[in-house]
C-alpha cells in the first residue's frame, strides 16, 4: 500500500518585495480594506515565508501600504463610512461601530464622521435590530418575565445600544400598531 504524501508546507514559501506586492494588489482588489488591516495582512505573510530581499520586511511592508494609500486602492475615511453604513443597516448601535472601527485600525479623525452617522441612526438601528431578533413590538406575543426582558436588554446592549432605548423599544406590546407607528414615525423623522 503506498504512503500518503504529506500535504505541501505552504508556510515556507520565498517572498520578496515585488511579491509582497502583487499579495498586497490582490488583498485590496478582492477586500475593502482599511491600511491597518492591510498591513496586519502583509505582516502575517512575512511572518509565514522565508524572506528573500536585502530591505527590510517591515519597512517593505509600509512602503507597499503608502502606496496603496497613494493611489487611492485604501482610504481609511471612506472604508469607515462604508463599514459603519453596513453594520447601521444591521442593527447595530454607535458603540459597536466606534469598536469595530477601533479594531480595524482606523484613526479617531477618520472614524468621527462615521460614528456621528450610527449615532444620528440610533433609533432606526434598534428598531432593526429589534424587528430581525423579533423582540419588544415585533415579538409573536407579550411575556413579562423580568429575567427575559433582562436578557433581551443585554442583547441590545451587545449590539451596542443603550440599555434606555431598548427598554423604550422593548417597552411597546406586540401587535401595538399605534406605538409602532410611533417608533416609525420617530425613525423618519431623525
Amino acid at each position: 500500500m503506498p504512503k500518503p504524501c504529506a500535504p505541501f508546507d505552504r508556510s515556507r514559501k520565498p517572498l520578496d518585495a515585488a511579491k509582497l506586492d502583487e499579495l498586497a494588489l490582490a488583498y485590496v482588489a478582492r477586500f475593502a480594506t482599511s491600511r491597518a488591516k492591510l498591513l496586519r495582512y502583509l505582516a502575517r505573510k512575512v511572518r509565514e515565508s522565508e524572506w528573500l530581499d536585502e530591505c527590510d520586511a517591515m519597512a517593505a511592508c509600509e512602503a507597499i501600504a503608502d502606496r496603496m494609500a497613494r493611489l487611492r486602492y485604501l482610504d481609511d475615511r471612506q472604508y469607515a463610512a462604508m463599514r459603519g453604513q453596513a453594520m447601521t443597516r444591521r442593527g447595530l448601535g454607535a458603540r459597536r461601530v466606534k469598536a469595530q472601527l477601533y479594531v480595524d485600525g482606523i484613526a479617531a479623525a477618520d472614524s468621527r464622521e462615521a460614528i456621528a452617522a450610527a449615532e444620528r441612526e440610533a433609533v432606526a438601528a434598534a428598531v432593526g435590530f429589534a424587528r430581525r431578533r423579533r423582540l419588544g413590538p415585533f415579538a409573536l406575543r407579550a411575556d413579562d418575565d423580568p429575567r427575559l426582558r433582562e436578557r433581551q436588554v443585554a442583547a441590545f446592549a451587545r449590539a451596542g445600544h443603550s440599555p434606555a432605548l431598548a427598554r423604550r423599544i422593548l417597552g411597546v406590546a406586540p401587535g401595538d400598531l399605534d406605538a409602532l407607528a410611533a417608533l416609525d414615525a420617530e425613525v423618519a423623522l431623525d
